[in-house]
């Protein structure tokens, strides 16, 4: 399904939940991030998705991550916590959502790279190429602070 984010636009809907949501900024040995490009809008994304009922917030990056790569991984860190009322996504027409992500530094430890479903590509993206690609915004804010930063936590 693809979804709609607004951040700080006048024109958002207004939010109507909060789900919490996990983000995983994965870098391997080599410095290289974790990437997918979403098959429905081109853009491209670090393996997220949202907390199921019943998993921790560790097993849930793990599962997004394998889901959406192929890629096993362990989570190393907390890199932020990001839960701006003026970022709205919206899921479906009834669906929109204050965002509440807790992002998180892995590591790969197995499996075998490839798109998950909705996703057209997976890649390991050095970061210097990063900035080059389509991100949305708030993602590429999540991305950007867990490379440049990875020993803070940023809270926004």
């Amino acid at each position: 399904m693809t979804t709609k984010d607004y951040f700080d636009d006048i024109h958002a809907p207004r939010a109507t939940a909060i789900v919490p949501s996990v983000t995983a900024v994965v870098r391997d040995g080599g410095g290289r991030v974790l990437l997918v490009e979403q098959a429905g809008t081109g853009l491209w994304t670090a393996p997220s998705g949202e907390q199921e009922i019943g998993e921790s917030v560790v097993g849930a990056v793990r599962r997004e991550v394998r889901a959406r790569t192929g890629i096993e991984a362990s989570v190393t860190g907390l890199s932020g916590i990001y839960s701006d009322p003026r970022h709205v996504v919206v899921h479906a027409a009834d669906d929109v959502r204050q965002e509440f992500a807790l992002c998180f530094h892995a590591e790969p430890t197995g499996g075998e790279l490839r798109p998950g479903t909705g996703f057209s590509r997976a890649w390991w993206a050095e970061p210097a190429s990063i900035g080059e690609l389509p991100v949305q915004r708030a993602m590429r804010m999540r991305i950007d602070m867990a490379i440049a930063e990875p020993g803070t936590v940023h809270i926004g």
